[in-house]
């Protein structure tokens, strides 16, 4: 996976056809420059240049061009259909248009993904030829592919070793610096995520990692990422159903975006200090399961008593959060799969953002528009934080009351954060339910390329006009 080349790219133009992206406005302009049959033939066949309406070109020795309509669709998905649909052999190109080129690059490249590593074949998607200056593109591509690679693997093969394994070899490619959590030292650093992992016979894995950007010094702001890694979930003693279990292998996509996002911040050589913590676990049924009612020590010292052991998620980012907050960081960013509960308020599109500032949360939702990778707030209302309450430890993992879950697992989570330091929370379902352009169904880095564009701009745009940024993303 971490080595894993986006296949449909080529970097020679020779032997090329081209791909015309046409918007309805631009459609007469574009006619007129075709010879007369190729005119007639887009006019026989009512092309209008509609969102994702793909024709080819006919010439004497077969095709010799494509046009893809473009309607008013200006996200990277309108290209994404592109790969599957362009006859397999041969070389492709876009034409010039009305269109941003980087844009179209992603898009063609998250439309040409497919996880195959466990089929005997494949169609392959068709190439495409990229000329220099798409670096950015090509390289959140790859991330996004390794995501979803992640998120795809089945339980039975990434494991909280194997994910553990994975996230060295990732620190190691980059130059970072990381250390490894198992066993006693796990139990004393980290000891809710050690029991959540102790009813599986594989056993839990903490990896941190630390990386500063070439440019970057002692003085650069510090971004810390913390990724709910759990490789499967059976809700534990509170067991989930078989239905809630199929798609549980996803359940470490918090961790995988985490991931993708490091690897672009890292490959991009951004000037700031990077530190990653991912918690790797798998939350099974056995005699050493945790129990419903058990009262845990965190690393904070705070007492929680279990009042659902489908619950956690929260658990194995408490302690990562807490130990990420003595490092007192420019800004915190947790990711997980966290709760059903926001799936319901927004669908499987929109990741939840919980945020205690109004500005940081206002700039990645902007970023998250311009990029096409939305997000949207839901707040973290203070007057459910006494929800929590247990009668016998400091808090309970979950509420009550059936009502309002993801703001409550928010406010859970923020008990662990010191206050004065930004921190947002991504709670993402990780998963396309239905294949369309660019998004194959299956695993999915959500919210993972507005993050990039919200730390690159508040960053690198930001600071220069205000140095004082520096030390606040």
């Amino acid at each position: 996976m971490l080595d894993q080349t986006i296949d449909c790219i080529v970097d020679s133009p020779e032997g090329t056809r081209p791909v015309h992206a046409v918007r309805p406005d631009g459609l007469a302009a574009f006619l007129a420059t075709l010879p007369s049959s190729q005119a007639a033939f887009l006019g026989d066949t009512a092309f209008s240049a509609k969102a994702g309406d793909l024709r080819f070109l006919p010439g004497p020795e077969g095709v010799i061009g494509a046009v893809l309509g473009l309607g008013s669709d200006s996200s990277p998905f309108v290209f994404g259909g592109l790969p599957m649909q362009l006859p397999e052999t041969g070389t492709w190109r876009f034409e010039r248009g009305d269109f941003d080129a980087a844009s179209a690059t992603l898009g063609y490249c998250l439309g040409a993904y497919r996880y195959d590593r466990f089929r005997s074949s494949a169609r392959a998607p068709a190439s495409l030829f990229v000329p220099p200056g798409h670096e950015t593109s090509l390289a959140q591509a790859s991330s996004i592919w390794m995501v979803r690679d992640l998120i795809n693997t089945p339980a039975n093969v990434l494991g909280p070793v194997e994910l553990a394994d994975f996230t060295i070899a990732l620190a190691d490619r980059y130059g970072a610096v990381a250390e490894v959590f198992a066993d006693s030292a796990l139990e004393e650093a980290y000891p809710t995520i050690a029991a959540v992992g102790r009813g599986s016979v594989r056993p839990p894995r903490v990896v941190t990692f630390h990386w500063r950007g070439s440019a970057a010094t002692d003085d650069s702001p510090l971004l810390s990422l913390c990724g709910k890694g759990v490789c499967f979930d059976t809700g534990g003693y509170d067991l989930k159903p078989s239905a809630g279990m199929l798609r549980m292998k996803k359940d470490m996509g918090g961790a995988a975006t985490v991931l993708g996002l490091a690897r672009i911040i890292m490959q991009s050589d951004l000037p700031l200090r990077l530190a990653v913590r991912v918690g790797c676990v798998e939350n099974s049924v056995s005699g050493t399961a945790m129990r419903p009612s058990d009262i845990l020590r965190t690393r904070s010292g705070l007492t929680v008593e279990i009042g659902n052991t489908d619950a956690e998620g929260r658990l194995v980012l408490c302690d990562l959060l807490d130990d990420a907050s003595d490092e007192h960081p420019s800004l915190l960013v947790d990711c997980a799969t966290l709760t059903g509960a926001a799936r319901v308020a927004l669908g499987p599109d929109l990741p939840a953002l919980f945020c205690n500032d109004d500005g940081l949360a206002d700039a990645l939702l902007r970023s998250g528009n311009v990029v096409h990778d939305p997000l949207w707030r839901l707040p973290l209302w203070s007057g459910y934080d006494d929800w929590l309450k247990s009668s016998v430890a400091d808090l309970n993992n979950v509420s009550s009351k059936p009502l309002a879950g993801s703001i409550v697992a928010g406010l859970y989570l923020q008990r662990f954060v010191t206050p004065g330091i930004p921190w947002m929370h991504v709670d993402l379902y990780a998963w396309n339910d239905q294949s369309r352009p660019g998004r194959p169904e299956g695993g999915e880095a959500m919210g993972m390329r507005a993050l990039f564009a919200f730390v690159r701009e508040r960053l690198l745009e930001n600071s220069v006009k205000n140095p004082a940024l520096l030390t606040h993303l």
